[in-house]
């Protein structure tokens, strides 16, 4: 269980002071500072220092100044938001790529929160710190079609869990969508063995790419390798990162992810591993 002072450390670091009784406009103001100043990130992985995933240490990597991927995000953001009193519940799930198929598997950890309206009826709502490039806002556990600034999302039942719900993306994102099973799961030991899997296996997807997202009402951020990728409505601009010096400066002040637990000699080495990643990247693609 987080402390409060746990719980305060965590609030300031996302740029809020007050502490509120749970409503949907605070629920809100939260979740849209958590996505835009807590940035989605592989940066532990490819560095070769994954960070475990139990939500105490994953509340303090954020605390710290530091930030994660999925499990670490949602994990951290639903023990805060219970500290808060919001009911939430965790749930497996599965982002679906371009060109593959809808999955749940257990490799997303996903979010939603009960709320009582004014009506005195409780409605769920679809919460999520750990995508990168996700909705800004919450979306309500309801089938329908949403609007969010320049993008559009969809909530519809998932084709591959029985009573579970599936987030449709903008057609512009960077994946095709996202199922939730309706079980609710009590602790995180179901995703250990996913989390071992993207940290460490040669197979993993993130071993050898180098990725920072964040969101904002009208767009996103995305670093990835050397590739600045600052997107507003459909529009994307690209700049190359050449320098160490550069790249930090993007890192910290787009990304608020200052390598704060790095040291000097660390980010030398870090540097070093992603401008070699992006070099062969660029070699294969000429190529």
């Amino acid at each position: 269980m987080m402390t409060h002072t746990e719980r305060n450390a965590y609030l300031k670091r996302l740029g809020i002071t007050d502490i509120q009784p749970p409503s949907l406009a605070y629920l809100f103001e939260i979740h849209k500072a958590h996505v835009q100043f807590i940035p989605w990130q592989t940066i532990d992985i490819v560095a070769g220092k994954p960070v475990p995933i139990d939500t105490k240490k994953s509340g303090n990597l954020i605390i710290s100044g530091r930030s994660g991927y999925c499990f670490h995000l949602n994990g951290a953001f639903g023990e805060l938001l219970r500290s808060l009193g919001y009911k939430v519940s965790w749930h497996r799930a599965g982002v679906q790529p371009m060109g593959q198929e809808p999955r749940i598997n257990s490799f997303h950890l996903g979010l939603t929160v009960s709320l009582t309206n004014e009506q005195e009826e409780d409605q769920r709502w679809i919460v999520d710190a750990g995508l990168g490039d996700m909705p800004y806002e919450p979306l309500p556990l309801q089938m329908g079609s949403y609007e969010q600034g320049p993008f559009h999302y969809q909530v519809t039942p998932s084709s591959v869990a029985q009573n579970g719900w599936r987030l449709v993306h903008d057609p512009h994102a960077s994946f095709v969508g996202v199922d939730f099973a309706p079980e609710v799961v009590e602790n995180l030991a179901e995703f250990v063995p996913k989390h071992e899997f993207y940290s460490r296996s040669a197979d993993s997807p993130w071993i050898n790419l180098f990725l920072v997202r964040n969101r904002h009402a009208t767009g996103s951020n995305e670093i990835r390798g050397c590739i600045w990728s600052k997107r507003e409505g459909i529009t994307t601009e690209k700049t190359e990162l050449r320098t160490k010096s550069q790249w930090l400066e993007v890192l910290g002040d787009v990304f608020q992810e200052h390598l704060v637990t790095y040291s000097k000699e660390e980010q030398d080495d870090l540097w070093k591993r992603v401008q070699h990643l992006h070099e062969e990247w660029k070699k294969a693609k000429g190529a």
